[in-house]
């Protein structure tokens, strides 16, 4: 999980949080990579935009058979993190699900607001279809994963999919994910100062992803999804969210929403965490939603 370096004030220049950001991540240990093949790639990009570079992870070995494919979105309030940042989920997703997973590069704001990294990632989702024959993939069982604003963008990536009729998702991952502009839920409203996420950091994250449209009334529902009045026909979800973390309730609400909508969800609210709480790995809420993830996978997928 990319995670920022924000904290309780507001980021006020994208570029050095970027460098704060990987020099965090610089200190972590390097993940073991052993039984995972690793292949950095670039893709055709959206019409008129440039390549999108992908790294593919997959388990060496494989018994021939098609497998699942995951495509995953990396988190940083859409203006920090990268493929760099979440080798170690990659690697892991592969390893321990025996999986296919393509990690996006897509492009951040605020040099590139709404709509370019969404479109990235369809750019992405579509490569992945079609390149299924070459990396064994099983095409019925692709799915999308992203936490905080990977998990925003998996959520529009899955209506955009929808409206588009573009390639099927079988199933959408939503990791305390960034949903809503408009900041108004009584957790955005209470938590703004609260670690490694707040709310002066999701202002300043919103202002730079949507551009000229920031602040205004025509925020598109493929940007902010929780302004999507219509959710049915979503694939099935798995939607986390923190105790103190001011995303809580956009998460909840939009979970909710999709349940009334008809889409198959499971929600689960871990107490006594925050935003990124994650990277305190021996915590025992941790360790439990560490193995729920992959339980999750697991059952989404088929896999004993």
């Amino acid at each position: 999980m990319a995670l920022l370096v924000a904290g309780r004030a507001a980021p006020t220049d994208a570029v050095k949080a970027r460098e704060e950001s990987n020099a965090m991540f610089s200190m972590m240990p390097a993940p073991d990579e052993s039984g995972v093949a690793i292949q950095n790639r670039e893709i055709p990009g959206p019409a008129g935009d440039p390549p999108v570079p992908v790294r593919i992870y997959a388990p060496e070995q494989r018994s021939g058979a098609a497998t699942p494919g995951i495509l995953y979105i990396h988190g940083g309030g859409f203006f920090v993190g990268s493929i760099d940042t979440e080798h170690a989920a990659g690697i892991n997703l592969a390893r321990e699900l025996g999986v296919v997973v393509a990690s996006v590069e897509y492009r951040l704001a605020p040099e590139h607001p709404y709509p370019a990294g969404l479109e990235d990632c369809y750019a992405a989702l579509q490569w992945f279809h079609g390149a299924a024959a070459e990396l064994g993939l099983d095409t019925d069982r692709i799915a999308i994963c992203g936490s905080s604003a990977g998990g925003g963008l998996s959520a529009a990536l899955a209506l955009l999919a929808r409206d588009r009729g573009g390639p099927a998702i079988c199933f959408q991952y939503l990791g305390i994910p960034e949903l809503d502009d408009r900041l108004d839920t009584p957790s955005m409203q209470a938590f703004v100062d609260t670690p490694m996420w707040s709310r002066p950091a999701a202002v300043k994250s919103w202002e730079w992803y949507l551009g000229d449209l920031w602040g205004s009334d025509d925020v598109p529902y493929t940007a902010a999804p929780a302004r999507a009045e219509d959710l049915t026909g979503l694939p099935p979800a798995y939607v986390s969210v923190m105790e103190f973390d001011p995303l809580r309730d956009e998460g909840i609400d939009y979970a909710v929403r999709m349940i009334r909508a008809g889409v198959p969800v499971e929600l689960h609210h871990f107490p006594g965490t925050f935003h990124g709480s994650a990277m305190a790995v021996d915590a025992a809420v941790n360790r439990r939603a560490a193995a729920e993830t992959l339980a999750v996978w697991r059952k989404v997928f088929g896999i004993a």
